[in-house]
């Protein structure tokens, strides 16, 4: 678990929804200081000041926020000059633009998106680990959200391919910080409701992929506590000697090869069938 008194960061907060805040508060309640970063005022003012009902305000106030768009490397300076001494960071950020790096259609002319996209998901997690080296000079530990990026699914497109390459990259970087003692790793999870998913074309059938593949439930509001879980074991000192890793919290889906059978089912599918061994078209959920 995180160490008591010492500061994570936590980048990519939107509103409660997301999986930034999650993991923030995980730490919070464990005894860390974290500091939250958002992409600018505007966003701040957008999602989390105006939209989001289930915060009030006071406890927005009490979040300490600071502003950082990745794409602006002197603020990603800025940023890590005002942290003080850090332990742990999470880089809970990626973005394609959902009409021409999403949906139905691989192949898009929009190189400029492409790159933009490639920029905000996978490259400035190197940016991030150059400019908080040296807040962390007795080492730590960076860990960053990605999705299963061995399987190409429909719709997720060049985002797919964008966590590909930050999964190499979680390994690229482990190589070269292993001499600052500082741990990178990633947290592969299963999809989860947030405003950013939304508007991922097809998500709702990435949840129905889900429900038919992964071995233990999986919940796309409440498994955002597991995943933070997750996030929160590895930036503390219990994993001092894990990095480079990608690991999987979403159900087992990420194992499993086509659809499980009706008697590998969490929940035995009686409505469907009588025969275990019949085929059908997934599993029969809990309202």
């Amino acid at each position: 678990m995180i160490e008591a008194g010492k500061t994570y960061v936590v980048m990519g907060l939107l509103d409660s929804d997301s999986i930034a805040y999650a993991i923030g508060k995980r730490i919070g309640d464990l005894g860390g200081r974290v500091i939250y970063t958002v992409q600018s005022e505007r966003m701040k003012s957008i999602f989390l000041d105006r939209s989001d009902k289930r915060l009030p305000a006071e406890e927005i106030a009490r979040l300490d926020i600071r502003f950082c768009d990745v794409t602006v490397d002197e603020q990603i300076a800025a940023l890590f000059a005002g942290t003080g001494p850090v332990a742990g960071i999470v880089h809970s950020i990626a973005y394609a633009n959902p009409r021409t790096c999403l949906g139905e259609e691989f192949h898009t002319g929009a190189i400029d998106d492409l790159k933009m996209a490639y920029h905000i998901s996978c490259a400035s997690l190197a940016r991030v680990a150059f400019h908080a080296k040296p807040v962390m000079a007795d080492g730590g530990s960076l860990v960053a959200m990605t999705f299963d990026a061995a399987r190409a699914y429909a719709y997720y497109n060049w985002m797919g391919v964008n966590k590909a390459a930050l999964e190499a990259l979680v390994r690229a970087l482990a190589r070269r910080h292993g001499r600052d003692l500082i741990r990178v790793n990633a947290v592969s999870a299963g999809p989860l409701h947030s405003k950013a998913a939304s508007k991922i074309p097809g998500f709702n059938k990435l949840h129905r992929i889900w429900r038919a593949v992964s071995p233990l439930p999986w919940d796309v509001e409440a498994d955002k506590d597991e995943v933070a879980h997750m996030a929160v074991f590895l930036l503390g000192p219990l994993t001092r000697k894990v990095t480079g890793q990608v690991i999987h919290v979403d159900g087992g889906a990420s194992v499993v090869a086509g659809m499980l059978m009706p008697f590998e089912q969490w929940q035995y599918p009686t409505a469907l069938t009588d025969d275990p061994h019949e085929e059908h078209t997934g599993p029969v959920l809990r309202a």
